[in-house]
C-alpha cells in the first residue's frame, strides 16, 4: 500500500521523521523520568493511565499498536501477556472481554470492559500475525482476535446475561455492553472492513455492514455547522452528556478526527467525514480559545480547562489525512509539537504517537503489507 506523508510534503526528510517518531516513541517507553511504560517482571509489560494511576484496555491495547507498528515484538508480547493474564475476564455474563481498568498489580478496578479496547486488541493481534507469524498460546494472535471478535458479536449467546458490544440491528458499537448509545470515537470502520477478514468466516458480512453503518454515524454525530462531535451521543448521533459534565465536545471526542484521518489514509477518503474535518479545522481555526476551553457542539465555551490540549492538536492534525492541502497548516502544528509532559501525559503522548504515525505514512494496515 501507499500511504500519504504529509510531514514529506512539509518538506521534511526520512530522516527528520524517523528521528521525530522515535522521540516520541521513547517518551512513551523508554525515557525514565515521563515513560508510562512498566515492565513488574520480565513476562508483563503495562502503560499505565498517568492521571488515575490505574491500566487501561484502553492503553494496554494501544501499547499494542505501538509495537507491532514498531516492529516490537518483545514489547507487544509483555503487554499481550499482561493483558491475558490480568485482564481477560473468564467467568460470568462478561466471560471473554477484558477488565478495563486493573491495578498495577493486576488486581481489578472493574469487572465490566470497555469496548474500545476490544476492538483495538483484535486489530493489533490480527496485526501481529501478519507481520511475526504465530505462536503458542495466548501468542497464536489471529485465533486470539477471532475469539475477541466472535465475543464482540456474540456474548449474548455464549454467556448467560451476556450482552454485545455490538447492536445487532445497527451495527453500532455500544459505548458499554449494557446501553443502547454509542461513543462517536469508539467508531473505527477501518478496523471494521479488516474485522471481515480475520473473524469468524460467518460474521464477516456483520463487520462490512458495521464498517458502512460507522462511516455514517461519524458523519452524523459531527456537527454540520462546526464539526465538533460528541463524546457520547445517541444511536442518531445526538449528543448525550454524562458524568456530570456539562460539555459535550470532550477528551473522548477528540479521537474522532484521527478515526477519520486512518480511515481516509488506508480506504480514501469519505467525502462527508472529509467536510467534517475540515469544519472542525476551520472552527479551531477561527476560535483558538477552543484548544484551551472545553465547548458545547455549536463551539460555545463552557468554562472547563481542556483536559488533553496536546491530544486535541495532534488529532486534529491526523485529520488532514481525509483533506488536500487544507490540512498541512495543521500538520505544521503537528510537527512543532512535543511530547507532553507532567501528570496527564498519558493519553496526550498516546494520540500524539498515533498521529505521528498517521502523517509519516507509518501507521500501516499490515494486512495489505
Amino acid at each position: 500500500m501507499q500511504y500519504p506523508n504529509l510531514f514529506a510534503r512539509l518538506g521534511r526528510s526520512e530522516a527528520e521523521i524517523d528521528a521525530k517518531i522515535d522521540a516520541a516513541f521513547r517518551a512513551i517507553f523508554e525515557d525514565e523520568e515521563e515513560k508510562f511504560y512498566f515492565e513488574p517482571d520480565p513476562d508483563h509489560g503495562y502503560l499505565m493511565d498517568t492521571g488515575n494511576l490505574d491500566a487501561r484496555t484502553e492503553g494496554i491495547s494501544y501499547g499494542m499498536m505501538m509495537a507491532v507498528q514498531m516492529d516490537r515484538k518483545d514489547l507487544f508480547d509483555r503487554i499481550w501477556r499482561f493483558a491475558w493474564d490480568y485482564m481477560l475476564l473468564r467467568e460470568g455474563r462478561h466471560a471473554g472481554y477484558f477488565a478495563w481498568s486493573v491495578k498495577p498489580d493486576g488486581s481489578h478496578n472493574a469487572e465490566g470492559p470497555a469496548p474500545d479496547g476490544e476492538e483495538y486488541f483484535a486489530m493489533a493481534l490480527l496485526f501481529a500475525s501478519a507481520r511475526w507469524g504465530e505462536g503458542e498460546a495466548p501468542f497464536d494472535y489471529a485465533a486470539q482476535a477471532r475469539t475477541i471478535l466472535r465475543h464482540c458479536v456474540h456474548q449474548a449467546e455464549l454467556n448467560e446475561n451476556g450482552r454485545a458490544m455490538w447492536d445487532a440491528d445497527n451495527h453500532l458499537i455500544r459505548f458499554v455492553p449494557e446501553v443502547d448509545f454509542s461513543d462517536p470515537s469508539y467508531h473505527l470502520p477501518h478496523f471494521y472492513a479488516l474485522f471481515a477478514r480475520g473473524c469468524d468466516p460467518e460474521d464477516a458480512p456483520f463487520w462490512r455492514a458495521a464498517a458502512a453503518a460507522s462511516r455514517a454515524y461519524i458523519a452524523a454525530s459531527c456537527d454540520q455547522a462546526t464539526g465538533l462531535a460528541p463524546e457520547y451521543a445517541a444511536y442518531d448521533g445526538s449528543a448525550i452528556l454524562l458524568f456530570g459534565k456539562s460539555m459535550a465536545f470532550f477528551s473522548d471526542a477528540y479521537r474522532v478526527a484521527m478515526n477519520i484521518g486512518l480511515d481516509a489514509a488506508w480506504n480514501g477518503p469519505t467525502p462527508a467525514l472529509s467536510e467534517a474535518v475540515a469544519r472542525l479545522q476551520r472552527t479551531l481555526d477561527a476560535h483558538p480559545e477552543l484548544m484551551e476551553t472545553a465547548c458545547q457542539l455549536d463551539g460555545t465555551p463552557e468554562g472547563t480547562p481542556v483536559m488533553h490540549p496536546l491530544g486535541l492538536l495532534a488529532t486534529t492534525a491526523a485529520g488532514s489525512l481525509a483533506l488536500g492541502d487544507e490540512g498541512l497548516g495543521w500538520a505544521q502544528r503537528l510537527w512543532d509539537a512535543e511530547p507532553r509532559r507532567g501528570a496527564r501525559r498519558y493519553y496526550d503522548n498516546c494520540l500524539y504517537f498515533f498521529s505521528l504515525l498517521m502523517a509519516a505514512g507509518r501507521y500501516r494496515n499490515w494486512l495489505e503489507e
